[in-house]
Formats: C-alpha cells, sequence, structure tokens
C-alpha cells in the first residue's frame, strides 16, 4: 500500500501556565502546559460513541517523549495506544487491531500489519503538539489511507479538553467533537428544590437539604441548588449553566434527599433535631448544625440520618415548649454564642408563622455564624437587648445577613440598629446557594468593565429638554435581569458590591450577559446596606472607604445612597444632611456622581461639577402605564425650567419592557439617557434647588 503522509495533526493544548515571553521555549515552558492527566467523556456534550460509549484520554511523558493512551469504553473497550519521540522524526506506530474505534459502525478497518506514520513535534511555548499522520486502511472497495486532524484543546480553566476529529474522508457533517474533563476537576452535584416552604409540609426536607449544602461545601463548592421559579433570586438556573458552560463545572444531578445523604454521608458528623411545633428551634438548630457539621432534621427524617450512621448530637424536641423567642435565643446564647463568628450573623427572618425560606442557611452554616430572628423594635424591649448586644460584639463592620422577621420589625428598624452598630445590611433570608458560589473564582485575567458613555474630556451640555434615566433598584439577583426587554433601552442596576468577594464567579456573570444598555451602580450607601444619619460619624468614613474600594474594583463611577433611619418611606424624613452628603463627595473623589432615595427623597447638591440627584419618581408595580406616563408628564409641568433631570426608580416588579411601553407614552421634548450621562449634564447645568434635611 502507498503510504502518504497527512499535513498536521495538530493537538492544540492550552495550558495553565502564563506570562512567559513569546519567544522563550524550554523544557520549563512545556511543562507549565498542564494538558498531562486523566481526562473523562462529557456524555451529553459530546458526539455519540456506538458500541463503547464513553472514551478517556490519559497523557503522560514529558518534554522529549509523550504518551497517549485513548481508551474508548470501560469493560467492552479498546486501548489506542501512541508513544511518540517529540523531536520532528517520523514515529512508526505499528497496526495491531483492525477495530476503528471512533466509528465501529462504519465499514472501516485499520490495516493490521501496516504502520501508522506520526511526525511530532512542540509548537511555540510548548502549547502546541503537532502530529502529521497518516493511517491506512481497508475498506470495501479496497486500500485507502485516511488523513485525520485531530485537535485537543484545553478551556482557559485547564479543566476542560476539547477532542475533535477532521477526516479527509468526512465531507458531510463536519467534525467530530468530544468534551473531556480532567479527573477530579470541577466535579459537583446539582439538584432541584421543591416549592414548598411551610412547617406543615416539606419545610423539613428542604431545610435538611441545606443544611447539608452548609457542612459538605465546607470542602470545596460541591453541591448546587436550582431554586423553584418563584424564588426571590431568579438566576440560580441560569448561573448554573453558566457554571457548566464556562467555568468547566460537570454537574451530576441528585433525584432525593436519600441519594443525596448517601454521596456525602463521609462528610456529616451526626444531626440535630429541631422541633415542628417550635418554629424557633429550626432557627436554633441552624447554629448547632454549623458549629458541628451536622444536619438538621425533624422527627420524620430521623430514620433517614440513622439509616445512613448518623448519630445524634442535639435532640429540641419539647425543650422550648412554651418559652418566649427572647428566652429560646437567651438559651441558645448562653450555649453557643461564644463559638460563632464576629464577622458574620444571620437573622433568619422574612416569612414568619407556618412559612421559613432558609436560603442563607447554608452560608451561616458555612461560617459557623449565630442564627436569630430577634426583633430590632425598641418597644420589644427584651429582644431588642439581645440584639443590640449581639451586634455590640461583632467586630467592626460585620455582615448582618439574612433579614427582619416581617411578624415583628420594619426593614428601617433593622437597618438603623445594625447601622448604629457600624456594621452591615447584606440580604435576603432567601439568598441561595452562597457556599459554593464564594468557592468559584473569576475566570482568568478577567477585569469588571462597565459600559461608561459619560467619557472624560467630553462636555456633556444638555439641551432645553426634559431628560430621564431609569435605575432597577432591589439589586441584580432579585429584579428584571432574566426578563424581556434587557438591552432595548439605557438602564442602570444596582449591584450588590459585595459579591466581589462574596461570589465572585456569580457577579462576573452578571458583567459577562451585560449588554451596552446595562449599566452598573454601586449600592447601597455603603460597602453593603446602610443608613449613614445612624451610624457613628467616627465610623462613617471607614464604610465609605471600603465602599469606595470596591467602586474602583467593579468599575463603577455612581454610587446610590438610602437612609430611612428617620421614619417610613413617604412620611418619614429621608433627605440627607450636608455633613453626609459631604463624606461621600470626599470619600469617593472619583465618583461621577451620587444618587439618593427610593421614593422622591429631595436631597440635592453639586459639588465641583459632581451631582447629587435624589428620585423625583417612584413607579409602582400597580401602576397603569398610562397613569404613571401622565405622572411624568405632570412632573415635567411642575419643574417647568429646561433642563429638567427626572430620576425615576423602577421596583424590581417591572421589567424593562413595561418601562419602554411607558416612555414610549412622552412626547419629543422627553429624552431617555444613560445615567452616567444625565449625571455628567446634571453636573454641568444644575437646574435643581440644593437642600439639605434642616
Amino acid at each position: 500500500m502507498k503510504r502518504q503522509i497527512f499535513g498536521l495533526i495538530v493537538l492544540v493544548l492550552f495550558g495553565l501556565g502564563v506570562g512567559l515571553k513569546e519567544a522563550e521555549l524550554s523544557a520549563r515552558a512545556i511543562e507549565d502546559v498542564d494538558f498531562f492527566g486523566t481526562w473523562r467523556l462529557i456524555k451529553d456534550q459530546s458526539a455519540e460513541i456506538g458500541l463503547y460509549n464513553t472514551l478517556s484520554i490519559v497523557i503522560s511523558g514529558d518534554r522529549d517523549n509523550i504518551r497517549l493512551d485513548q481508551k474508548w469504553g470501560t469493560q467492552r473497550s479498546l486501548t489506542d495506544r501512541l508513544v511518540l519521540r517529540v523531536d520532528g522524526s517520523v514515529n512508526r506506530v505499528p497496526i495491531t487491531d483492525r477495530v476503528f474505534p471512533s466509528n465501529v459502525f462504519m465499514g472501516v478497518s485499520r490495516a493490521v500489519g501496516e504502520d501508522r506514520l506520526i511526525r511530532a513535534e512542540w509548537g511555540p511555548e510548548g502549547k502546541t503538539l503537532m502530529l502529521t499522520e497518516t493511517c491506512p486502511v481497508l475498506v470495501s472497495q479496497g486500500e485507502k489511507a485516511i488523513e485525520a486532524l485531530h485537535t485537543y484543546t484545553l478551556s482557559d480553566n485547564g479543566g476542560r479538553m476539547t477532542y475533535t476529529i477532521e477526516r479527509s474522508s468526512r465531507t458531510k457533517g463536519g467534525s467530530v467533537r468530544f468534551v473531556l474533563q480532567r479527573e477530579g476537576y470541577r466535579r459537583a452535584y446539582v439538584m432541584r428544590l421543591a416549592d414548598d416552604w411551610s412547617v406543615d409540609g416539606n419545610l423539613s426536607e428542604q431545610a435538611f437539604l441545606i443544611s447539608l449544602q452548609g457542612t459538605v461545601n465546607r470542602k470545596g463548592p460541591r453541591l448546587y441548588f436550582i431554586y423553584p421559579e418563584s424564588w426571590d433570586f431568579t438566576y440560580t438556573g441560569a448561573v448554573h449553566d453558566f457554571y457548566r458552560d464556562s467555568k468547566d463545572y460537570l454537574f451530576t444531578e441528585l433525584r432525593s434527599s436519600r441519594q443525596a445523604l448517601q454521596v456525602f454521608k463521609d462528610d456529616v458528623k451526626g444531626y440535630i433535631v429541631w422541633d415542628r411545633t417550635v418554629r424557633t428551634s429550626l432557627i436554633v438548630a441552624f447554629t448547632a448544625a454549623g458549629l458541628e457539621d451536622a444536619v438538621v432534621v425533624d422527627e420524620s427524617l430521623i430514620s433517614l440520618v440513622e439509616d445512613a450512621g448518623f448519630e445524634k448530637i442535639e435532640d429540641f424536641r419539647g425543650r422550648f415548649t412554651g418559652l418566649s423567642d427572647a428566652a429560646i435565643y437567651r438559651w441558645a446564647i448562653d450555649r453557643y454564642w461564644s463559638r460563632c463568628s464576629r464577622d458574620f450573623i444571620i437573622w433568619m427572618g422574612g416569612e414568619h408563622g407556618r412559612i421559613m425560606k432558609p436560603g442563607v442557611a447554608d452560608w451561616g452554616m458555612y461560617q459557623k455564624a449565630f442564627f436569630c430572628d430577634l426583633s430590632t423594635r425598641k418597644t420589644d424591649e427584651e429582644e431588642y437587648a439581645l440584639a443590640d448586644r449581639l451586634l455590640g460584639d461583632m467586630n467592626p463592620m460585620a455582615m448582618v445577613m439574612g433579614w427582619h422577621s416581617y411578624a415583628k420589625d420594619l426593614e428601617r428598624e433593622h437597618v438603623t440598629l445594625v447601622s448604629s452598630h457600624g456594621h452591615r445590611v447584606e440580604g435576603l433570608h432567601t439568598l441561595p446557594n452562597l457556599s459554593f458560589s464564594h468557592q468559584v473564582p473569576e475566570g482568568k485575567g478577567f477585569v469588571y468593565r462597565n459600559h461608561h458613555s459619560a467619557k472624560e474630556g467630553i462636555d456633556h451640555r444638555p439641551e432645553k429638554k426634559v431628560y430621564l434615566s431609569c435605575i432597577q433598584t432591589d439589586g441584580l439577583g432579585i429584579g428584571a435581569w432574566l426578563e424581556p426587554g434587557r438591552g432595548e433601552i439605557p438602564y442602570a442596576w444596582e449591584v450588590i458590591m459585595n459579591y466581589s468577594w462574596l461570589a465572585p464567579s456569580m457577579m462576573e456573570f452578571f458583567y459577562f450577559t451585560a449588554t451596552p444598555n446595562d449599566y452598573f451602580i454601586g449600592a447601597l450607601s455603603g460597602p453593603g446596606y446602610i443608613y449613614p444619619k445612624a451610624v457613628p460619624p467616627d465610623r462613617l468614613p471607614s464604610l465609605i472607604k471600603e465602599a469606595e474600594r470596591m467602586m474602583k474594583l467593579l468599575d463603577l463611577k455612581v454610587f446610590e445612597i438610602m437612609d430611612y433611619s428617620e421614619g417610613a418611606t413617604v412620611e418619614g424624613n429621608t433627605e440627607l444632611t450636608e455633613e453626609v452628603v459631604e463624606a461621600y463627595m470626599k470619600g469617593m473623589s472619583d465618583a461621577l456622581g451620587f444618587v439618593n432615595g427610593y421614593a422622591p427623597a429631595f436631597t440635592f447638591a453639586v459639588r465641583d461639577g459632581r451631582a447629587l440627584v435624589s428620585y423625583d419618581y417612584y413607579l409602582s408595580p400597580t401602576r397603569t402605564e398610562e397613569e404613571a406616563a401622565a405622572d411624568i408628564y405632570e412632573l415635567a409641568a411642575l419643574n417647568s425650567r429646561r433642563p429638567y433631570f427626572c430620576l425615576i426608580h423602577v421596583r424590581e416588579y417591572s421589567n424593562v419592557q413595561r418601562v419602554k411601553r411607558i416612555l414610549d407614552r412622552l412626547g419629543p421634548e422627553f429624552e431617555l439617557v444613560p445615567l452616567d450621562v444625565f449625571l455628567a449634564m446634571a453636573g454641568h447645568t444644575p437646574t435643581f434647588r440644593e437642600r439639605f434635611k434642616k
């Protein structure tokens, strides 16, 4: 048979070693390309493999000699082994088996007794291994030679390999593609949670699973949950796909609590029993489970965990019967507080009565935090005193995570007490999967880039118009990020800045999926949620400084402030003092401008061309589109001087398409502009009257 030498079979192997000069080619450069190891097929992302069903590849050797073992199948299998000198000379590889392994159901046989001829040499920086090969085969009409281009490509993270085969004989259908995962690299489990959080329903199983997550994720990001569509944070499915597709995570889906327990039983030291008749006992159980590497169960699940070999650590059945929450938490403080974190504390509030949604519990357990839902209302003297004591024991700028109880106090009471201690709130109680996402880093070399429209050196001089700008508040995760219309109009979004270190890859997801019309701003009042008027004056500068650091990291130029420490949204005094405004102007010298409020907030200021503009309109989710447009027309009539700057707060229950329909009802005098341009024009030509809290 006439042997032909095929033109390039290139193994493009992008490794983890970076930063070497382009011209440097050495043994070290090649060794830094970490393609050596064992790789396993991801079947649902790969071409079908007849008969053998699967593929594994083992690459070993050194700079001068490489061995590549491709095993097709498991028990019924064929191993195709190449041992090659990597010096440019021709390697003769004897054909000892006729099987054509990538497609055994085609009438193609390798020619046993013949040789495959392969020339191997390293490419630049050792990142490529180039092979030239021809493979003699037998088909029904005689002898042929198949020329094929095999390309093995590592992902940027070095944990996933894409293997494609392009054969000269395959003229239709394109290349054959297989995706493989490095053995042991970023393997995790995923479960889908039911939409039942009732004490009398499925809460027991949900709480058990979330406690399991908080325990097992201490050894790495291993268990992730996809929450139901009705969950406050809507992104769990989309972020799962991002981790799978962009972060090389290989997820195995678990179908039941029993299956999850079997997978992770060696990582759990025992169980805590909570009392179904005393809801608060579950909150205490989360504290105990976090400290003891345990899971929480009610009596219905005891047999499940004991069948897995777990031992009982605590049993709260009957222990708290007839006690007030203050008495229960006083007991828990005496028993557990000395062992708990002073950087994190969890308010397991939100829904009350026979409902609990403990989405943040995995994170609290991961951090060995104390759990409570104490009232921060001053008239609830016992609970308030305990809350004040706990917050007083925390380290400076501690994170108060979760949320206040809807049955006990108000958001403004909760945040006011936290702020009075110089700490920061990061909600909600439904915040999901943080023990997982905290451990997933940004992509290698990833840099946060915002979509700025206001450019330095450009004179943003307004015309005699009504300028509008829209901000969707309440954070990215519970807003309209995944709903229709995003990207169609200029739109600003609050960024939960602590995600930059709490969940960096989740923050990357939002930046990665942003359109040029999506503009991120810092929030809310600090490095987390605070009320600046309630913060002791000597502690406010350090909070602003930390917020400024996050602003620079996240490429943010606009910062949002809100303060309800002096009353309700409308009836209270939400204006800022001049001293507070000056603290932000001084502490965030790189900020282009500031926005303020939730409902209309009435504070306005300009310093050196940098504007602080409060919301002039709150778009209620229940307001009809016709009424909302009429409201904006009325504001424009009341503020007749042009330009008029009307800042609109869009509540998270509206999506961008709805906002666009409202704005489309307005006439040509109205112009929607990006927020940074809006503030630059307001700083250039301020037509509002300066106003502070008197």
